[in-house]
C-alpha cells in the first residue's frame, strides 16, 4: 500500500483527509459498524503506512449512524472462529493485536470521537487512541467475558490499567459491564463529553494538526517507551528526545516567531 491521504479510496471504511487531518469511519451503521476479518486487515495496514505518510498530521477515528462500534462482527469473525483450528485461531489473535501495535507505533496522535455503541473490539480501538472524545450517549463495554473469553484481549490487561487504575479496568473486564460517558470521564477513559463530539474531535485535530508534528510523534512514542521504565531511565530518555528537537527548524522557528510575537510555523522539519 502506497498511501496518498488526498485518494486513498479503502474498501472496509470510510477515508476524508483535509489540512493534514484524516478521518476513518467505521461504515457499517446497519450493524453498528462491527469488524470483519478484512477490516481488521485493513485498518492494520492502514495505520502501518501512517508511519511513512507525513502529510497526515493528526487522526480521528469515529463510526457512522450515531454509534462507534459494536466490535467482531458475529456472523462474519464470531462464527467462524468456533470452527477454527488452533493455528487459524491464534493467527487472528495475533492480526487483532497486530492492528494495536500499528495504532501505538504511527506517529499521529489518533482522537477516537465515540458516541452510542463502543463495545468489544470497539472498546479496545477506543482504548488504543491517545484521546478520547465521548458524545453523552456513549456507552463502552469489553464484551469478552460475556462470550467466554477472557479480558486478556488486544493488549486490554496492559493498556486499561493505566488509563483508569487497576480495579476499575478489572471490574469492566471481569464483569463486562458498560461505563457510560460520565463514568468514563470521572474515571479518566475520557478526556471530554461533547455534544457534537465529532465536530469537537475534528476542531482538536485540526489544533493538533497546526502544531509541531515532529515533536507531537516523540511524545507519543515515550508515552508507550516509559510504561515500563524507571523514572532513572525515563529522563535519560526523554533527555536524548528533547535534545533531539531543540536541533530541529521547527524549534528555531518557533522562537524567531515567539520572539517577534508571532505564531509560529510549524513544517515538520
Amino acid at each position: 500500500m502506497n498511501l496518498d491521504p488526498a485518494t486513498f479510496t479503502p474498501e472496509h471504511f470510510r477515508w476524508e483527509y483535509a489540512d493534514g487531518v484524516a478521518t476513518v469511519t467505521l461504515n457499517r451503521p446497519e450493524r453498528k459498524n462491527p469488524l470483519t476479518f478484512e477490516s481488521y486487515a485493513e485498518l492494520r495496514d492502514t495505520f502501518r503506512e501512517l508511519v511513512d505518510t507525513r502529510r497526515v498530521k493528526c487522526v480521528v477515528l469515529t463510526g457512522s449512524g450515531g454509534n462507534f462500534c459494536s466490535g467482531g462482527d458475529v456472523h462474519e469473525i464470531i462464527g467462524p472462529l468456533t470452527k477454527m483450528d488452533a493455528d487459524g485461531l491464534l493467527k487472528f489473535t495475533r492480526m487483532t493485536g497486530d492492528l494495536v501495535r500499528a495504532i501505538r507505533a504511527c506517529p499521529q496522535p489518533i482522537i477516537a470521537a465515540v458516541e452510542g455503541v463502543c463495545a468489544g473490539a470497539g472498546a479496545i480501538l477506543a482504548m488504543a487512541s491517545d484521546l478520547r472524545l465521548a458524545a453523552p450517549s456513549a456507552k463502552t463495554a469489553f464484551l469478552f467475558t460475556r462470550v467466554g473469553l477472557s479480558g486478556a484481549d488486544m493488549g486490554a490487561c496492559a493498556i486499561l490499567p493505566r488509563i483508569i487504575g487497576h480495579g476499575r479496568a478489572a471490574e469492566l473486564l471481569f464483569t463486562g459491564r458498560s461505563m457510560n460517558a460520565e463514568e468514563g470521564l470521572a474515571w479518566g477513559f475520557f478526556n471530554r463529553i461533547a455534544d457534537n463530539v465529532l465536530a469537537d474531535a475534528k476542531t482538536l485535530a485540526a489544533d493538533l494538526a497546526n502544531g509541531p508534528s515532529l515533536a507531537h510523534s516523540v511524545t507519543k512514542r515515550q508515552l508507550d517507551a516509559e510504561w515500563a521504565e524507571p523514572i532513572e531511565i525515563a529522563l535519560d530518555m526523554e533527555a536524548e528526545a528533547q535534545a533531539a528537537l531543540m536541533a530541529t527548524n521547527d524549534f528555531k522557528r518557533a522562537y524567531e516567531a515567539f520572539a517577534a510575537k508571532r505564531t509560529p510555523e510549524f513544517k515538520g522539519d
